[in-house]
């Protein structure tokens, strides 16, 4: 079975609207535009050349051949655009050219963002992996995320129906809710298929080095960690996974060309789903939600293809079962018997039956305890 992230055609995306996990008020009326005359920002906090900025690249340029936009004439790019208040300046030359809707992709520059938002309102501006879109009192601006804890959960039961040692090991960017709450995910999926699996845990400090992610994977096998996963946008994991002749799943990107022997599946975000909703939004006059969540049932998010060659026999077959139980609201990914603590020591305590309401309140993730199963090294 060939288990890929859906793609989408333009029937499909307008369908991913109906997916938003908040009705907060919506952008005031822009009047309705053609596609030639709209123009589309886009900012970015690397060069343009990294796993996770190339993966909003190319969505983009996906949701503008869904709609017929010219990407190259119709979508200006600010690449490495500071962290902090002078980011304003790239926000100004986006709107000097012209541009009618912002993309953000780094939620560092969420409050610079909004600041400008309040001068300029005129324009719409929308934030990845936000959350002032759906607190703050202006129509203009927006959130967007995705349930990627489903599609981690998924690639964890394949990673815990491979792994021989049950120990599981993680290298992730920072101490974030987005980060916690995939990791988790990953971990219950393995152990839902393993139940005496653990999971160790090692922060990096950051999304994109190499070096560093390489040695904290090598740190993590030599503890015996036989299947890693990680939060981070190299391939340098599943890299030292096939060094060390182990397994991993990946995050953002296919792993399988960087290691064949050893990638067996990744987890990936489908930025042009939310895009190309967006922007057609905008192009026919209706409302953006300002607080929008896609899931792994409509395409939002989803995984590569399976490693077939790799997996452990009866991988598809399970993962699509569960897939099926998600969509089917059969399957709940944070549920209990369930317990952790987070790091201001308040405790999470879910009895059989109960479960975490992740992303049901907004599209930005909050599920922050550490549970039982899974230790973070320091």
């Amino acid at each position: 079975m060939k288990l890929s992230l859906p793609a989408l055609i333009l029937a499909g995306a307008m369908l991913l609207g109906l997916a938003a996990c908040s009705t907060a008020p919506a952008s005031e009326d822009t009047g309705e535009q053609t596609a030639a005359d709209l123009k589309v920002g886009l900012l970015l906090a690397g060069q343009g050349e990294d796993s996770y900025s190339q993966s909003h690249i190319q969505d983009l340029r996906i949701a503008c051949e869904n709609l017929g936009l010219d990407y190259d004439s119709q979508v200006f790019v600010q690449e490495e655009v500071p962290r902090d208040g002078s980011a304003v300046k790239n926000l100004q030359a986006l709107a000097d050219q012209g541009c009618q809707i912002v993309f953000s992709t780094d939620p560092a520059l969420e409050e610079p963002l909004t600041v400008f938002a309040g001068r300029n309102s005129d324009i719409i501006f929308c934030q990845a992996a936000g959350f002032r879109g759906a607190q703050d009192t202006l129509d203009n601006t927006h959130d967007y995320y995705v349930k990627l804890y489903e599609a981690q959960y998924l690639a964890g039961i394949a990673a815990g129906l491979k792994t021989q040692t049950g120990l599981l090991g993680c290298v992730a960017a920072e101490d974030s809710a987005v980060v916690i709450s995939a990791f988790t995910a990953f971990y219950l999926g393995a152990k839902s298929v393993a139940p005496e699996a653990t999971m160790v845990v090692r922060y990096t400090g950051s999304w994109s080095d190499q070096e560093t992610e390489a040695a904290a994977a090598q740190g993590l096998i030599d503890q015996g960690c036989d299947v890693l996963c990680h939060c981070t946008d190299t391939t340098a994991v599943a890299q030292t996974a096939q060094t060390n002749g182990v397994w991993a799943v990946g995050w953002g990107q296919d792993m399988t060309d960087a290691a064949p022997q050893a990638a067996l599946v990744s987890t990936r975000v489908n930025w042009s789903a939310y895009y190309t909703y967006a922007l057609e939004c905008l192009l026919q006059n209706r409302e953006i939600p300002q607080d929008w969540c896609g899931d792994y049932a409509g395409g939002a998010c989803g995984l590569t293809e399976l490693n077939q060659a790799i997996a452990a026999e009866g991988t598809a077959k399970a993962i699509q079962e569960a897939a099926d139980g998600i969509a089917e609201d059969v399957v709940e990914v944070f549920t209990g018997p369930l317990y952790g603590i987070d790091a201001e020591g308040n405790e999470l305590i879910l009895a059989k039956g109960e479960f975490y309401p992740e992303n049901q309140e907004g599209s930005l993730p909050t599920f922050t305890y550490l549970v039982d199963g899974i230790t973070v090294l320091p």
